[in-house]
């Protein structure tokens, strides 16, 4: 029904409409990330204000009437208690089946809560506990592709809960046990499961990206430490035979040849200047891989233009253009239509003497980085923005040079 993303060489995407207001009544209510809904109805995001909330797509961006489109306005805001670490959809998540719609998040010092994404009630918890008896919070969250397991990540270790059994009975997977070798130490901070395999992946604080079964948590694999800083983010390919790492303050994400784990077949810069977590996204064909960065640009990379032999090199991006003013840490690609939604801001500082990052919810055991701006009335941009990726209706068709900037962007 719908054109693929094709990402043409002469197209920016066209920016179709956003959120803005919604983040401009506290100040500095940056975004810090947004997800589709498996279903693509709705998204989700997370901001400074530890608030989750969800928008629904808008009906005319279906039938193309997009001179029609306003402002969006979140349906549903979920509250957390404080700073949200992670957030996840439930994988066979479905608008069709309201049972089937809820969201997992960990905020700090609190269990894992399990949110109805229909009426935004708090369905569950999940309440893990260390080794005092004391509540832990989660670092990463991560739903096994069938939803009936919830993996959560810890100081050297994830612990498996059933999503059908709320409460503190879980698997316990240590991933560095003295005994048995050095392993993944370091905060386990985010994962994500082989499409293909029954396989996940575990990144680190300790640099590292770890790759486990499913069956057992029995580690196969430990990638070496390439990145410069804690892994933030990782992603498999459709196929199951790379997987895609970035790092807090690294400007590469790495393409790792799982077929020969420990290489790497190609990188891709970007400019991370802060601990902040940079997601990036792939498209569902998994050919294009998209980023944000600090600078507020949006990279697109053909990955097929990878060299065939496997010989490690940069990778040129096959597009850019500027989504946001300020860092564009968010990105999420439709998973049927030619839409993006990216999602934007940091903190701001105007002098030496603020001691935390753009992301508290990023601090591992390294001491967080402070980032100066010294503009930041002009640089701030807190923004959710929606993205038409595909071919132009016929009345407006060619090569855009610019794309248009949302509101928030043009205020001075």
């Amino acid at each position: 029904l719908y054109p693929s993303v094709t990402y043409v060489k002469c197209q920016n995407p066209q920016m179709l409409t956003g959120s803005w207001a919604e983040y401009s009544t506290i100040p500095e209510n940056y975004l810090k990330g947004c997800k589709w809904a498996p279903d693509g109805s709705c998204v989700l995001t997370n901001s400074a204000d530890n608030v989750l909330r969800v928008y629904n797509l808008p009906a005319e961006i279906y039938s193309y009437q997009w001179d029609a489109l306003t402002e969006m306005n979140p349906v549903l805001k979920m509250a957390e208690g404080d700073t949200v670490y992670d957030y996840c959809w439930y994988p066979k998540m479905t608008s069709l089946d309201p049972d089937s719609c809820f969201i997992a998040s960990s905020s700090r010092d609190n269990p894992v809560h399990i949110w109805d994404a229909f009426y935004g009630d708090l369905r569950a918890s999940f309440r893990p506990y260390n080794h005092l008896d004391e509540l832990t919070a989660a670092h990463s969250l991560c739903f096994s592709p069938d939803g009936s397991q919830l993996y959560c990540g810890f100081d050297k270790c994830v612990r498996v809960f059933y999503t059908d059994r709320p409460g503190r009975d879980c698997e316990e997977r240590p991933t560095a046990v003295k005994k048995l070798g050095p392993g993944q130490t370091g905060i386990i901070s985010c994962m994500a499961f082989s499409p293909c395999q029954s396989v996940y992946a575990c990144g680190s604080y300790s640099r590292t990206a770890g790759l486990y079964s499913c069956q057992d948590g029995s580690l196969l694999a430990l990638l070496p430490p390439r990145h410069h800083g804690g892994v933030t983010h990782l992603a498999f390919s459709p196929d199951g035979q790379h997987l895609y790492t970035g790092g807090r303050k690294d400007p590469e994400i790495l393409c790792w040849d799982l077929r020969d784990p420990g290489k790497v077949l190609f990188s891709l810069k970007r400019t991370v200047a802060t601990n902040q977590r940079i997601y990036f996204d792939l498209d569902p064909s998994g050919r294009y891989l998209l980023t944000g960065d600090t600078e507020g640009l949006v990279s697109v990379w053909d990955t097929l233009t990878a060299p065939p032999d496997g010989n490690e090199e940069l990778l040129q991006p096959h597009l850019q253009f500027q989504a946001h003013r300020d860092c564009t840490n968010g990105i999420s690609v439709h998973p049927f239509m030619p839409l993006l939604v990216t999602s934007s801001g940091q903190r701001q500082f105007v002098s030496p003497g603020d001691s935390s990052d753009g992301d508290s919810s990023d601090s591992g055991s390294e001491a967080d980085v402070v980032m100066l701006s010294p503009t930041p009335a002009v640089r701030q941009d807190n923004a959710l923005t929606v993205w038409w990726a595909g071919p132009l209706l016929p009345a407006t068709e060619g090569c855009e040079e610019e794309p248009p900037l949302p509101p928030a962007v043009l205020i001075e």
